[in-house]
C-alpha cells in the first residue's frame, strides 16, 4: 500500500502548471520623484501630482463580481534612498473609522486598513507587506508560500496617516535598505488591498477570487520602473541591547537573582537580496508569553516561535513539511541550554533560487552534564514552472566533545540529523496546490524504519474545495530539532466542501464541508478515525454561524489520562468510540463590543461525556484601549475513578496604546489544569524606528492556597544603528 501511495505522490511532480501570470495586464508605472517628499500625510508635493495612479479597485468580499463601492487611489514614486507610497482611502462623509487599537501588526479583519503586497522578484512566491490601519498603526511582514504574511518580521520605515471628513490618507517612506531585491530587475509584482469594515467590503487593485486572500501573489499586477531601482549601497545594521532584571522564587523559597547582560545582533547585506544575520549572547525576555490552552490531547502541543532572530526568512526553515511533521522547529534551540551565538545567511540568489543556512551554538549545562551543542540547518529552494518549487533541507544537531558517561550518569544522543526533499505545487491561478515530502533521519544506533513520506493535493475554486492528504512516519524516525509529536503511523485524510451564493438576503454564502481522517498502525489495523461534517453560514455583515457533527474512534497505544490533570490512566489497547456536535458563532466586527462562542457536546473516552464552551469577548475604546476576555470551560463526566472534572482557562487582556509608538499590555491567565495563575505585563516604547525600551513584569501564583510562586522584572534597551 505504501508503494502505491508513493508512486501516486510522485505524479504530482509532473503536474502541468501554466506559466501565464493572471493579472499581467495590470501595470503601474513608477517614476523618480522630481521634488523632495515629506512624510506628513498632506501629499502636496509636485512629485505626487505627476505620479501615475492605481484606482478602480475590484471587490473581493462579500462578492468578487464587481468593482469596489469605496474608492481608493494609490500612487508610488522613489528617490535614491526610499520607495514612497501614497494611498487615499475615500469613504462616506462623516463615517468614523473602525480599529481595535494603535497596536503594531494589528488583526487584519478587525481594523479598517490599507496594505501593500510587494514581490520584488515577481516570482509569485515571496515578498514583503507594508500597511497601516486607519488610525495609523503600522503593519509589516515577510511574505512566503505565495500569500502568507509573517508579521514577526520588523524593520525600519516611516509612515503617517491623516483623517479627513470624507477620506483618510496614508503616506509612507520605505528605505531600499529595508527590503531585499535583485539589482537590475525593472518589473516587480505588486498589489494593494483595502478593508472597509463599515461597508463590510474588502477590495484590491487587481481582481482576486474571493476564496483567496488579497495577499495572494498569484494575482499581483506589475510595478514598472522607469529605470532599474537604485542600489541600497552599504547596508550594515548593528542592534545592541543592555538588560537588567531581578528574579525571585517563593515556592520553593530561594534568594533573589539579579541579572545584568549585554548582547548584540547584526544584519549585513551580502547582496541586495541576500542577508547575513549574526547574534551574540541573544536575549528574548521581551517576547510575549505563550497563550495557554487546555490540553486534552494525547500528544505534544505546538506553540509558535516568537523570538525575533529566528523569524526573518524563518519560513524557509520551519515550514518544510506539514504542521505535525516538521524536521526543523527553532524552539528546540535554547530551551534547555543558553544560546551563546549564531549566524544565518538567507535570501534570494536570483528569481529562481533561494538559500538559507543557519548555525547556532549553545553552552553546556553543568547541572545535568549536557555538553555544548551545535545546531546547523541548510535549506535550498528552486522555483519550477510558474509558482511551484523544489526544496532540500539538512538539519544537524551535534553534541560537542561528548563521550558516553560512566554507568549511572545521564546519557545523551551524540547526534541527530535529518535530510529532506519537498515538492510544493502551486498552479498559476492558485486553484491547485499540493505537496510531496520525503524525509530520513540519522541517529546513533538506528538504521531502519526512520523514513517519512507524505503528500497532499487540493483544488479550491469559488464553489468547491476538494482535497486529499496522506502521511507515513516510521517507528524510528527522529527529529530532535523538529516537531513530530506522533510516530509509527499511516494517516489518510480526504475532504470536500461546497459553497452556495444567494443572490440577495443577509446570507452571502453557505454550504457543507465533510472530512474523514483514518490512522493506521503499519502492519496493523485502524487505531483512530474521525468523520466530521460542518455547515458554514456566512453573513454579509461578516458575522458567521456554523454547526457541526463528528464521529470518533480511538484505540489507545499508550496509557492515557483523559483529563491530563494527574488522575488515573486508561489502559493501553482499550478502544473508545463517541459522537459529538457543536455550534460556532462570531459577531460582526463593526461593533465596538464583539464576541464569539464555540461549543462542543457529546461523548468522550471511557463511555463518558465532555461539554466544552469557549467564549471570546472584546470591547474597544478606539483607538487607545482594547479589552479582551477569553474563557474556556470543559466539563468531563466519566465513570469512577475519574468522576467529574471541571477545567477552567480564563484569560483577560488589556492593550493600552497611547500612540503608535507607546504600548502597554497586561495579560492574566488562570489555568486550573496546570494549577497556575500567570500575570504578564509588558511596556514598550518605540522611541525611534525599530529601536525599543521594554519593561516586562511577570508573576506566577499557585492556585490553592493562593500564593506567589515566582516573580520577575526585566528592563531592556535596544538600539538599531545603521553603519
Amino acid at each position: 500500500m505504501k508503494r502505491l501511495l508513493l508512486t501516486g505522490n510522485l505524479l504530482l511532480v509532473f503536474f502541468f502548471v501554466s506559466a501565464q501570470k493572471k493579472n499581467a495586464s495590470f501595470r503601474l508605472h513608477i517614476q523618480r520623484a522630481n521634488s523632495g517628499i515629506i512624510i506628513d500625510g498632506n501629499a502636496d508635493e509636485s512629485s505626487w501630482t505627476t505620479a501615475a495612479e492605481a484606482t478602480d479597485f475590484y471587490m473581493v468580499l462579500p462578492m468578487d463580481t464587481s468593482l469596489a463601492k469605496v474608492r481608493t487611489v494609490v500612487k508610488m514614486t522613489y528617490d535614491r534612498e526610499n520607495l514612497y507610497l501614497l494611498a487615499i482611502c475615500h469613504h462616506q462623509p462623516g463615517q468614523r473609522y473602525m480599529v481595535e487599537s494603535l497596536k503594531r501588526d494589528f488583526s487584519f479583519g478587525k481594523n479598517d486598513n490599507f496594505l501593500l503586497f510587494m514581490d520584488p522578484f515577481d516570482d509569485q512566491t515571496n515578498g514583503f507587506s507594508f500597511g497601516v490601519s486607519a488610525a495609523g498603526a503600522q503593519w509589516d511582514g515577510m511574505m512566503y508560500e505565495g500569500g502568507k504574511v509573517d508579521l514577526s518580521w520588523d524593520n525600519k520605515w516611516n509612515s503617517v496617516v491623516k483623517n479627513y471628513h470624507d477620506r483618510w490618507v496614508f503616506e509612507a517612506a520605505i528605505p531600499f535598505k529595508t527590503i531585499r531585491y535583485k539589482a537590475g530587475i525593472r518589473e516587480w509584482g505588486i498589489n494593494f488591498s483595502r478593508l472597509d469594515i463599515t461597508k463590510a467590503e474588502k477590495s484590491s487593485w487587481t481582481p482576486v477570487p474571493r476564496q483567496f486572500p488579497t495577499a495572494s501573489l498569484a494575482y499581483t499586477g506589475t510595478l514598472v520602473w522607469d529605470e532599474p531601482p537604485p542600489s541600497p549601497g552599504s547596508n550594515i545594521s548593528v542592534i545592541p541591547y543592555v538588560l537588567g532584571g531581578y528574579t525571585k522564587s517563593y515556592n520553593p523559597s530561594k534568594s533573589g537573582d539579579f541579572k545584568r547582560d549585554i548582547g548584540m545582533d547584526a544584519k549585513i547585506a551580502v547582496t541586495s537580496s541576500l542577508n547575513l544575520d549574526l547574534t551574540i549572547n541573544p536575549d528574548f525576555s521581551q517576547v510575549e508569553v505563550d497563550r495557554q490552552v487546555t490540553n486534552l490531547d494525547r500528544f505534544e502541543l505546538f506553540f509558535p516561535e516568537r523570538r525575533q532572530f529566528f523569524l526573518e526568512n524563518g519560513d524557509h526553515f520551519s515550514n518544510f513539511g506539514y504542521s505535525n511533521i516538521r524536521p526543523f522547529f527553532s524552539r528546540r534551540i535554547g530551551f534547555n541550554a543558553p544560546i551563546i551565538a549564531g549566524a544565518r545567511l538567507s535570501g534570494k540568489l536570483n528569481k529562481d533560487w533561494r538559500l538559507g543556512a543557519m548555525s547556532m551554538q549553545t553552552g553546556k549545562v553543568d547541572s545535568n552534564g549536557l555538553p555544548a551543542q551545535n545546531f546547523s540547518v541548510l535549506a535550498l529552494q528552486r522555483r519550477v514552472f510558474s509558482r511551484s518549487n523544489i526544496s532540500f533541507l539538512f538539519v544537524n544537531k551535534q553534541l560537542m566533545n561528548y563521550n558516553d558517561p560512566d554507568s549511572g550518569k545521564q546519557s545523551f544522543n551524540p547526534y541527530n540529523r535529518n535530510l529532506g526533499f519537498e515538492y510544493n505545487l502551486a498552479s498559476s491561478n492558485n486553484l491547485w496546490t499540493g505537496k510531496f515530502l520525503l524525509l530520513k533521519s540519522f541517529s546513533h544506533g538506528v538504521n531502519s524504519n526512520d523514513w517519512v513520506n507524505a503528500a497532499s493535493l487540493q483544488y479550491a475554486s469559488r464553489k468547491w474545495t476538494v482535497g486529499w492528504q496522506h502521511e507515513y512516519v516510521g517507528k524510528n524516525y527522529s527529529a530532535e530539532v523538529g516537531f513530530v509529536p506522533r510516530r509509527d503511523y499511516l494517516k489518510i485524510n480526504s475532504y470536500a466542501g461546497r459553497l452556495f451564493f444567494p443572490k440577495k438576503g443577509k446570507v452571502v454564502s453557505h454550504g457543507p464541508r465533510i472530512s474523514s481522517a483514518f490512522y493506521f498502525k503499519p502492519g496493523g489495523g485502524v487505531t483512530d478515525f474521525e468523520n466530521f461534517m460542518i455547515y458554514f453560514i456566512n453573513f454579509r455583515d461578516q458575522s458567521y454561524f456554523n454547526f457541526w457533527v463528528a464521529d470518533d474512534y480511538v484505540k489507545l497505544l499508550q496509557p492515557f489520562d483523559p483529563t491530563n490533570a494527574g488522575k488515573d490512566t486508561l489502559a493501553r489497547g482499550t478502544e473508545h468510540y463517541w459522537k459529538a456536535f457543536g455550534v460556532e458563532y462570531a459577531s460582526r466586527p463593526q461593533q465596538r463590543f464583539t464576541y464569539s462562542i464555540f461549543t462542543r457536546f457529546g461523548g468522550y473516552y471511557g463511555g463518558g461525556t465532555r461539554s466544552n464552551v469557549n467564549i471570546e469577548l472584546g470591547y474597544r475604546f478606539q483607538p487607545f484601549v482594547n479589552i479582551a476576555l477569553s474563557t474556556n470551560f470543559n466539563h468531563i463526566d466519566m465513570p469512577r475513578p475519574w468522576g467529574i472534572t471541571n477545567l477552567w482557562l480564563v484569560g483577560p487582556r488589556i492593550d493600552l496604546t497611547m500612540t503608535n509608538k507607546l504600548f502597554f499590555t497586561t495579560f492574566l491567565q488562570y489555568n486550573n489544569q496546570q494549577k497556575n495563575i500567570n500575570l504578564n505585563t509588558r511596556f514598550q516604547w518605540r522611541y525611534r524606528p525599530a529601536s525599543d525600551l521594554f519593561i516586562v513584569y511577570t508573576d506566577n501564583y499557585l492556585q490553592s492556597p493562593l500564593s506567589v510562586r515566582n516573580r520577575a522584572i526585566v528592563l531592556k534597551f535596544t538600539y538599531w544603528w545603521n553603519l
